[in-house]
């Protein structure tokens, strides 16, 4: 039996939802939800978890995940009780919840936290900097090597122990049975919906925002290999080149729109918007804005009399491997993945 939490509205009040009390359990968001079923009552199943303080079956739960905040449940909620925006928070009460480290949770309650690392990591690209005498060769060498070592490092120290404890919780303690068949068989199932985000298609109207989060994804992923394996900073490969420079505008020209929705607020969706949700939508930006950059100052030969812009990015890109994609948003796109893999281990 779980154990009731009579204070558990109250902690996740630190993740952004405080409406969700209001429900009075009308079904509106049920009846609206593409998720829902005769078998499964989406989202309502989660905020009566949520108000009782049923912590257990919430971390055994994969709905949060399924949830793609389309927002229709939001917007025909008679109460404004926001079970998008709960959707929403419980992804991160879980983010904090798989995270050993407990970094996350730290980060997701507190701005102050956050801020404190971003300057932390400044700081410390700084002091890089001054002690390679601010030498453009080296600072570029070792940056490249600096990323090959944080996807390795942040993947097999922090991430995947991160989604073993998400197995844990969801698979294991509640004692899912999968032959390890099954496990083999629906491993295509995880890259499904690493590379395509397919389940965001089922909801309404939403064609155009899977589109951007598809072409985005791509382009994010492609320009990580040309970066950190084919070396585009470094490389005299016209392909490649070209390559880093078309998947580093598709990463800033995509993320404009993201980073204008945020801003704007006028989507159901960006209404809500947490610190951690403007951190990775600009930060993003960022990424690829800065990349472009220094990669056309390399061309023009220019990057020597301006090395700030490389230091500038260096910081976006420490910054972004450090504390972004172990402990910020960036982790929902892995576990929502691997959520739809555990969903498929769930199936009887």
């Amino acid at each position: 039996m779980s154990r009731v939490n009579p204070k558990f509205a109250t902690e996740l009040s630190k993740y952004g939802s405080d409406d969700f009390n209001a429900c009075f359990n009308c079904g509106n968001c049920t009846a609206t939800c593409t998720l829902s079923t005769a078998d499964s009552s989406f989202p309502r199943e989660m905020i009566r978890y949520a108000t009782l303080g049923l912590e257990d079956d919430i971390k055994a739960s994969l709905k949060p995940w399924e949830c793609y905040y389309c927002g229709e449940c939001s917007t025909q909620c008679p109460r404004q009780a926001e079970p998008g925006e709960l959707m929403m928070s419980l992804r991160r009460w879980l983010t904090s919840k798989y995270d050993w480290t407990g970094l996350s949770g730290l980060m997701y309650k507190s701005l102050q936290i956050s801020l404190a690392a971003f300057i932390l990591v400044f700081a410390a690209v700084m002091a890089f900097a001054f002690s390679v005498g601010f030498d453009l060769e080296k600072m570029l060498h070792i940056g490249h090597i600096f990323e090959g070592i944080a996807v390795a490092t942040v993947g097999l120290v922090i991430l995947m122990p991160n989604v073993a404890r998400m197995w844990y919780f969801t698979i294991l303690k509640p004692k899912v049975k999968a032959p390890f068949m099954k496990y083999v068989k629906s491993i295509g199932e995880l890259f499904i919906h690493m590379f395509t985000q397919k389940r965001a298609l089922g909801c309404d109207d939403n064609q155009f925002r899977w589109f951007e989060h598809f072409i985005l994804v791509i382009g994010y992923l492609s320009l990580l290999f040309t970066t950190v394996v084919l070396n585009w900073f470094g490389t005299s490969s016209l392909f490649v080149i070209i390559l880093g420079y078309v998947m580093s505008a598709i990463v800033f020209v995509v993320t404009v729109d993201f980073v204008s929705s945020r801003v704007k607020k006028k989507k159901e969706v960006s209404k809500h918007s947490q610190p951690s949700d403007i951190f990775f939508v600009v930060w993003l930006f960022l990424m690829g804005l800065t990349a472009f950059m220094v990669r056309l100052f390399i061309d023009l030969d220019i990057l020597e009399t301006n090395k700030w812009l490389y230091i500038f990015h260096l910081t976006v890109l420490v910054q972004w491997a450090l504390i972004i994609v172990p402990f910020g948003k960036w982790t929902h796109f892995l576990y929502r993945s691997f959520a739809m893999y555990f969903a498929k281990l769930k199936e009887k």
